[in-house]
């Protein structure tokens, strides 16, 4: 799996932290049943940090956002705009759209490598 989940952050909206990632850290937490209070411990802020970014109050800095994540076991990872929509297709695949056709005169691309059995 190339990360648990990759958030994108559009150059154009860097100092604005978009709803849809808020909205997966909301949802990631709950998953792990984990508390609010308890996100907060073990990322080392206050429950009023973690639930004012959960409830959009504040513009959370980047790095409350990342230790959220860390926490989590996510990555947050910034993304030129003009690639996302590559991005989002090479996702979309399932990491199928790098790798070469048959018969292709090229090395193997990573996933392919990764994908390939082992000897």
């Amino acid at each position: 799996m190339l990360l648990n989940i990759l958030f994108v952050i559009e150059k154009s909206r860097m100092g604005n932290m978009t709803s849809s990632l808020i909205a997966t850290l909301v949802a990631t937490r709950k998953a792990q049943q984990l508390t609010q209070a308890q996100l907060a411990e073990q990322a080392g802020l206050s429950r009023m940090a973690v639930q004012r970014t959960e409830t959009g109050d504040v513009d959370p800095r980047y790095s409350t956002v990342a230790e959220m994540a860390r926490v989590l076991g996510l990555e947050l990872v910034a993304v030129p705009a003009d690639l996302l929509p590559a991005l989002q297709a090479f996702i979309q695949s399932g990491g199928k759209y790098l790798g070469q056709p048959t018969g292709a005169d090229a090395p193997l691309s990573v996933v392919d490598r990764l994908a390939a059995p082992t000897r």
